[in-house]
């Protein structure tokens, strides 16, 4: 029996995998995978159209779904919620396998031509996270929560990349310090929506950001007014 795309597709990681850290995420990557696993390259193309681009958006895509599951298997109910992001964002670089493979990866999404799937990438992790831990938000917070998160996120991985401390350690003080960063700018928010000084300045904004709502197809981004 033929696999099917998605069989094919995890066969096509596999066997590029052990190229990455050699020729990247690259057209040769692509090939030399296609070869070793025998598959027709008419059919790898049907599975994969631009070719390594798609293989390492699959990768990106298998860290996010290891992530889910050892979040399903956690025990954070006693964590407070800004710990619970952490250890979200620590299961998803604890995921990783290869990390010349997401080295590999940015160097790739940093390019111009790819740097849209790249930050689409990178939302879909926020998405993920948030949606795992029980986000429910339906209007502007849905954005904002994971416009900020993607801000840590992206820093972190940066940060961890370059990190040679045992048990990447450095890595795990350096997101803590981010989302503390972030904990004090929505304390800042916060604190701006309540003076009534800035209460006038704030009624058109706030009029707008009361339009917006979160997306009802996660592929139909950024979202809707109305």
């Amino acid at each position: 029996m033929s696999p099917t795309y998605e069989e094919a597709r995890n066969h096509l990681l596999d066997a590029a995998l052990t190229h990455v850290a050699f020729d990247g995420w690259t057209e040769e990557t692509f090939r030399a995978a296609a070869a070793e696993t025998g598959l027709d390259m008419d059919f790898a193309r049907a599975i994969c159209p631009r070719g390594a681009v798609d293989l390492a958006l699959t990768y990106h895509a298998r860290g996010d779904a290891a992530m889910v599951e050892r979040l399903a298997a956690a025990e954070l109910s006693e964590l407070r919620f800004r710990d619970r992001i952490a250890a979200a964002v620590r299961f998803r670089l604890e995921a990783v396998e290869d990390k010349e493979a997401v080295r590999r990866g940015v160097t790739l999404f940093a390019l111009p031509a790819h740097a849209g799937e790249g930050a689409k990438a990178i939302w879909q992790t926020c998405d993920v996270i948030w949606s795992a831990l029980g986000d429910s938000s339906e209007d502007v917070n849905w954005y904002t929560k994971r416009a900020t998160l993607s801000a840590v996120y992206s820093a972190t991985v940066l940060y961890w990349l370059g990190d040679e401390t045992p048990g990447h350690e450095a890595t795990w003080e350096f997101l803590d310090r981010r989302i503390d960063n972030v904990m004090q700018f929505e304390k800042f928010k916060a604190d701006v929506q309540k003076n009534p000084l800035l209460k006038p300045l704030l009624a058109g904004p706030n009029w707008l950001f009361a339009q917006m709502r979160a997306p009802r197809d996660k592929g139909d981004l950024p979202g809707s007014l109305g």
